[in-house]
């Protein structure tokens, strides 16, 4: 991670407030849930989300058309250049993508997915929806995990397994208004299998048995995804685990809310209850405390449709923040990491040592 001068950071600073101000207009959900992590992380993911929130605009009320795609290739361009244009939004994300070096294949990955919508792209399999998926949502949690210091390909494949997540949950809570606006983000192979004519449910979108038994698959898958992005949670640095436990909670529990509405997205809504929010935060909260002993991530599995952005990043060996002074076994755990790498080290220094005689030797014989 690169570090800024202080005069860097005042003008990072007053951009972020800029980026603040704009999403307070449109996306006050976003910054109420940005109150759940530590500010070092939380500013950077304001000047995320300001880009992302006007890329999206962009696509979304101008259309994907050529001139919109390109003017978001030349935004990019330039804050991959560190010669962003001239507002807030462009500087403060050139420099967060230059400060936690976010690859340029995440903020395309996530344009790609918002040309996609705004063409009215529809999805055959479920593979195809996980695509769609990776895009929009997979990229924005591999993005929160580097500025939470994550770099590992494990942890970045369970960023992207719980962006993924929540947007299975998002489909699935939204099949009626999204026919109703002329979506469908539902594999189709899985319509036709159940019986039910794509165009047809377009025209009169109407709950029934076999689509609650599509929706019901879509959170199952979900569901796996949440499972698994917990143990990339869990080794995560300790001040942002209670919010991002306190998310995917959060949206795991549309499924739920689904669920006991009878799978019924067409005429209902699924809304989590004020007091189940609270429920969930004292939960996150506690898997939060539970897990401060962080543990490797040792989940091989990716989704496929992922695997390219976890690749995308450059891994950094740099040492993680300290542990909490209470927090005794990852104290010991850290101490041990740093014997190792001490041993490391010297074996490495012996072998050049070795390599280097054996080289001298060799000179010599030959002379």
């Amino acid at each position: 991670m690169r570090q800024l001068s202080p005069e860097d950071l005042r003008r990072q600073a007053a951009d972020i407030d800029t980026c603040r101000e704009k999403l307070a207009n449109g996306s006050r959900t976003f910054l109420a849930a940005s109150r759940l992590l530590p500010r070092r992380v939380r500013e950077p993911a304001i000047a995320l989300y300001a880009f992302c929130r006007e890329a999206d605009d962009i696509i979304d009320i101008g259309g994907a058309t050529q001139g919109n795609l390109d003017l978001l290739t030349d935004r990019l361009d330039a804050v991959y250049r560190n010669a962003p244009h001239a507002s807030a939004t462009d500087r403060a994300f050139s420099g967060i993508v230059h400060q936690f070096d976010i690859p340029r294949t995440l903020p395309d990955a996530l344009i790609e997915g918002f040309a996609w919508d705004a063409g009215g792209r529809r999805y055959e399999t479920f593979a195809d929806v996980l695509a769609y998926a990776t895009r929009v949502a997979g990229s924005v949690g591999a993005m929160m995990a580097l500025l939470m210091g994550a770099r590992d390909k494990s942890q970045l494949a369970r960023a992207c397994d719980l962006g993924i997540a929540m947007q299975l949950s998002n489909i699935a809570r939204d099949v009626g208004e999204d026919a109703r606006a002329g979506r469908i983000y539902l594999p189709l192979a899985w319509m036709r299998d159940a019986g039910l004519d794509p165009e047809r449910f377009l025209a009169d979108p109407r709950p029934s048995p076999e689509l609650a038994a599509i929706v019901e698959r879509l959170l199952e898958a979900a569901d796996s995804l949440y499972r698994r992005a917990a143990r990339g949670i869990a080794a995560l640095p300790v001040d942002c685990r209670a919010g991002i436990f306190a998310a995917a909670y959060l949206y795991g529990e549309i499924g739920n809310e689904v669920r006991r509405n009878g799978h019924n997205s067409i005429t209902t809504r699924a809304i989590v209850p004020a007091k189940r929010k609270i429920e969930l935060a004292a939960k996150a909260a506690l898997s939060a405390s539970l897990s401060l002993t962080q543990s490797p991530v040792d989940i091989p599995e990716h989704v496929y449709e992922a695997a390219y952005l976890v690749d995308s990043v450059q891994p950094q060996f740099v040492d993680p923040p300290p542990p909490a002074w209470w927090n005794l076994p990852a104290r010991t755990a850290r101490v041990i990491d740093i014997f190792e790498r001490m041993e490391l080290r010297e074996r490495e220094a012996q072998l050049h040592r070795l390599a280097r005689t054996e080289t001298h030797a060799t000179s010599r014989a030959e002379a």
